[in-house]
């Protein structure tokens, strides 16, 4: 150490000494006094003991849910112009039965993931098979949904007050947390506890380890609840991430988020109760009381299989229910067809599948895009341009395969084909098209796309597809479908390659251009309801091309809010019909 560095080491020790000196140099009486300075006050011991017995209370309701656990994961590695990026990628997706897992005290290495990061505390219970994708090898990350199932109290833990804060529009007092002594699967870090039901709506930190695995810790995270029922808070996303601790620019070793939802049963509208979507230019063909034609009979045949699909893929938590922002992409959907004067049995309609993986589908006349597609592809702009592009593009490609007659296969109109429980093993759905389907679709969506009213959205769709190609070799789980078509051929170019040629070079230091936005940009859902909800969001300065994450996961946002009954549409007033343009920015 030279005499420059010494002197400012000397000097900062003394200016800590003579500013606490209470602290450093003080009496027993002194310590004394400030111990009885940190006691709870009452009330925050009684917030204490409520929090303690509404763990309980989850603990006991978890016990008896079934949901679908989302765990996706990017490996980073240092890059030099972006920070950091993706150099691969794990996603797993079950259902999961939490009475089986909650309460587990083994903490085993377990089976490792594909890149062998991740210790497993314990087996998770997987619900749908391997060959919809559908399973969970990893269980880790499950431990991260209750703070500790097997002896949350005073015993095991001690509590300190931190502050007060305020979580979106929920009050909540902040502990800080420890156990008594060290164990594996103890809980060190932070609760949220908010002040009126005393739930714990958030806890940050991570787990001690085991010796006997060799792991002195597990991972950090940060767990957010919703309330999803009155003063009932269930876990819904948590977000981990590791810095590598070899790497002098601070690069994550790894992030990953993991998202819960289909806490309740899914029961489907009556269609009656749907709202009918009305489109510029369609005509009714109904013919209420005619007879059908053979032709007429085939395409019922079809729609009926449609129904059953859809319905089945609802009731299992894989697609949302039925919301404005679907009828939005319904009625783009719609005008894609009018602008191009396609007239076709019925009208499109648009669900949203709740999932990671950048896909979409169409089953019959209804297009499912992923929740992941309709994110990472929502670019905000001050005309909406981008987005719509994008989302025209998307939609496209799924309207050119209904329109080329490749409808779902119609076994599926019988309905005992898929009488088989969400909880138990699915069969897999072969709801994907085939290579020359596909290949017939996207000749067709550039011509679809090729209009007049759509032509000028072609180029920012074209920039999306570079920055995923850019991103394609670091993120393989990505673009791997669960159900339906990929945007990449199996020779690592795209469908739609011809978009590319129609837009602007990528440029990664090019502040202005934005190709691809984040995960969990544009949309959230419901955990309970799985009805998905347009987030308000203020758009955010770029200083540096490290902050556009185009496809990356981000940690989640903590702004919560208490649960409200859902109104009664008999007495809501009747509003407009949302303009069939971009979604509201």
């Amino acid at each position: 150490m030279n005499r420059t560095k010494l002197t400012a080491t000397v000097t900062l020790a003394l200016l800590v000494a003579s500013a606490l000196p209470a602290v450093a140099f003080a009496s027993d009486k002194k310590k004394d006094q400030l111990a009885d300075a940190r006691k709870l006050t009452p009330a925050q011991n009684a917030l204490i003991d409520k929090a303690i017995a509404r763990e309980a209370v989850i603990i006991k309701v978890l016990k008896e849910r079934v949901p679908l656990v989302e765990t996706y994961i990017q490996n980073m590695r240092p890059d030099p112009v972006m920070g950091q990026v993706p150099d691969s990628d794990v996603h797993f997706l079950a259902r999961v039965d939490f009475g089986r897992v909650i309460g587990q005290t083994a903490f085993s290495s377990g089976s490792a993931s594909k890149k062998g990061s991740f210790k497993a505390s314990f087996g998770y219970i997987t619900g749908l098979s391997r060959n919809l994708h559908l399973s969970y090898n990893d269980a880790g990350f499950v431990r991260m949904i209750v703070i500790d199932s097997t002896g949350f109290d005073r015993k095991n833990y001690t509590f300190s007050f931190l502050r007060n804060d305020l979580l979106g529009s929920v009050p909540c007092a902040v502990f800080d947390v420890a156990p008594v002594k060290k164990a594996p699967g103890r809980f060190f870090g932070r609760i949220w506890v908010e002040r009126t039901g005393g739930n714990i709506v958030q806890y940050n930190g991570d787990l001690a380890g085991s010796e006997k695995d060799n792991i002195n810790e597990y991972f950090h995270f940060n767990s957010i609840r919703s309330n999803v029922q009155d003063n009932l808070w269930l876990p819904t996303s948590s977000y981990i991430e590791e810095t590598d601790p070899k790497s002098p620019s601070h690069t994550l070793r790894f992030k990953a988020i993991n998202h819960i939802w289909g806490y309740s049963l899914k029961v489907p509208a009556k269609d009656s109760d749907e709202t009918d979507l009305e489109v510029v230019g369609a005509t009714d063909e109904s013919q209420q009381g005619a007879d059908l034609s053979p032709l007429g009979a085939q395409r019922a045949w079809i729609q009926q299989a449609e129904d059953n699909v859809i319905e089945r893929l609802y009731t299992a938590g894989l697609i949302d229910a039925p919301s404005d922002f679907d009828k939005t992409l319904a009625q783009l959907a719609n005008n894609i067809l009018i602008y191009n004067g396609v007239q076709i049995d019925r009208p499109i309609r648009v669900r949203t599948l709740l999932t990671v993986p950048l896909e979409s589908l169409s089953v019959g006349n209804t297009i499912l895009l992923s929740k992941g597609m309709i994110d990472t592809s929502a670019v905000v702009t001050a005309d909406g341009a981008q987005q719509l592009g994008n989302l025209n593009a998307l939609l496209a490609y799924q309207v050119a395969h209904i329109v080329m007659g490749h409808h779902i296969d119609t076994k599926y109109a019988f309905s005992d084909r898929l009488l088989f429980p969400s909880q138990s093993a699915f069969q897999k759905l072969p709801l994907h098209h085939t290579d020359a389907e596909d290949l017939e679709a996207a000749k067709k969506a550039v011509e679809l796309l090729g209009v007049k009213d759509l032509a000028d959205g072609e180029q920012y769709f074209g920039l999306y597809l570079q920055q995923l190609q850019a991103r394609q070799k670091g993120l393989k789980a990505l673009n791997d479908p669960q159900l339906g078509d990929s945007l990449i051929k199996p020779d690592g170019t795209f469908w739609m390659q011809a978009m590319i040629a129609k837009a602007p070079k990528l440029n990664n230091t090019d502040l202005k251009q934005v190709a691809a936005v984040p995960l969990s940009s544009y949309l959230r859902f419901d955990p309970w309801t799985d009805q998905v909800i347009k987030l308000n969001v203020v758009p955010e300065i770029l200083l540096s091309a490290r902050d556009k994450l185009p496809f990356e996961i981000t940690p989640i946002s903590s702004k919560l809010s208490y649960w409200k009954p859902p109104v009664d549409p008999a007495a809501a007033p009747a509003t407009a019909a949302a303009p069939a343009t971009a979604p509201a920015q």
